[in-house]
């Protein structure tokens, strides 16, 4: 199992079908030219003319925005510098581009028109856009057929057609919350974090919410998890170690409450683990660290005892046991720490990938090097 994003799977939960725009757009992008125009005409009458051959009574709707849950392309509500969303929009002066106002902060030029920045000011409106767009992003817009003779409808039939199409909406939050996750990595990726904070809350918010409507599921608390990790780690990435980890804990204790048969579940708490230790590991509570170091390590046994032919969790399983034998290592017990990279190497070394885990070669090699490199030393060490 190649560990993914516990969002890759998010999907309307009635037939998986591609995210829709809130406002009900039929055509992918709004229509620049004539051309582009005609093109849309000619496209709306044949897909009225598939619809009126076609039994299905679900009407497709695309974002004119160009934002869905495949792609993420970069919309006009994006920011050019972290290509996500825009998050307190402040606009240039005197060149008027909008931006991210963590991100434009750290430009003195204007990065869209090169103008000097005389100062930025606060956007509310283009903001108030984004906000009720992202509010709107989980009203799904469709049509239903309406069977009018039937016991439930009979009161309400206003037609004389026995069937009749009505529109619906259906809030699905488990596809905001797709959204919203893939637009706060990219901001953290940009080093806005506040952006990345505000998502991800808003994205955590969403799923519990969903949990409270449909109980507990392994994709919905796999999810819940790995948004509670991500801000831990914008916690950390500000210097914030205490906060960071007060939201890995919570997703630890969060995941430990659940079956561990789900292995995008053990994956996650896995590396929340991991992330306590390696705070616990800077901050120089080497007992501490190894705690949560054996924790993830027995998450990971148990993980690979029950799949023993995933390449993946056997990868995970050998970093465990070198994150456990550093910190003997530092602790002094030189001989647990030698035999448990001769474990790992034991592992690792064997380790045959199959076609579809070719992906995983470049993390296999550095892995197993590590691990050599940590007994070479050790022998040099010896002879001198």
């Amino acid at each position: 199992m190649t560990p993914v994003c516990p969002f890759v799977k998010a999907s309307r939960p009635d037939d998986g079908s591609p995210k829709k725009c809130p406002f009900g757009f039929d055509s992918p992008s709004a229509a620049t030219n004539s051309n582009t125009a005609t093109n849309n005409n000619n496209n709306n009458k044949q897909q009225q003319e598939e619809q009126q051959q076609s039994p299905s009574p679900v009407v497709e709707a695309k974002c004119p925005f160009g934002y869905d849950s495949q792609t993420f392309k970069l919309g006009p509500l994006s920011c050019i510098i972290c290509q996500a969303l825009i998050f307190q929009c402040a606009r240039c002066v005197p060149c008027s581009h909008a931006f991210c106002k963590g991100c434009i902060s750290r430009f003195k030029d204007c990065p869209l028109c090169g103008a000097d920045i005389e100062k930025i000011e606060e956007d509310e409106k283009i903001q108030s856009l984004v906000d009720r767009f992202i509010e709107g992003h989980a009203r799904i817009k469709r049509t239903q057929e309406v069977d009018n003779n039937s016991e439930d409808n009979k009161e309400e039939a206003v037609a004389v057609s026995p069937k009749t199409k009505t529109v619906i909406y259906e809030d699905v939050s488990l596809e905001r919350g797709a959204f919203l996750f893939q637009h706060a990595m990219r901001a953290f990726r940009a080093q806005n974090i506040e952006s990345a904070k505000s998502r991800l809350s808003l994205c955590a918010e969403d799923i519990r919410d969903q949990l409270e409507k449909t109980g507990n599921s392994s994709e919905l608390c796999s999810q819940l998890g790995a948004v509670l990790g991500m801000l831990g780690d914008c916690c950390r990435a500000t210097g914030d170690a205490a906060s960071a980890v007060s939201y890995f804990e919570e997703s630890v204790e969060f995941l430990s409450k659940l079956p561990r048969n789900d292995l995008e579940i053990t994956h996650t708490l896995s590396v929340s683990l991991n992330k306590i230790g390696d705070l616990k590991y800077y901050d120089g509570d080497l007992q501490a660290a190894r705690s949560y170091y054996f924790r993830s390590l027995n998450v990971r046994r148990d993980a690979v005892k029950d799949n023993p032919n995933v390449s993946s969790l056997i990868l995970d399983l050998a970093v465990s046991l070198a994150k456990v034998a550093d910190v003997d290592r530092s602790l002094g017990n030189e001989d647990v720490a030698v035999n448990g990279f001769q474990e790992a190497i034991k592992l690792v070394e064997p380790l045959k990938l199959k076609s579809e885990e070719i992906g995983l070669e470049p993390r296999l090699v550095s892995v197993l090097e590590f691990l050599k490199s940590q007994l070479v030393e050790k022998q040099a060490e010896a002879t001198l």
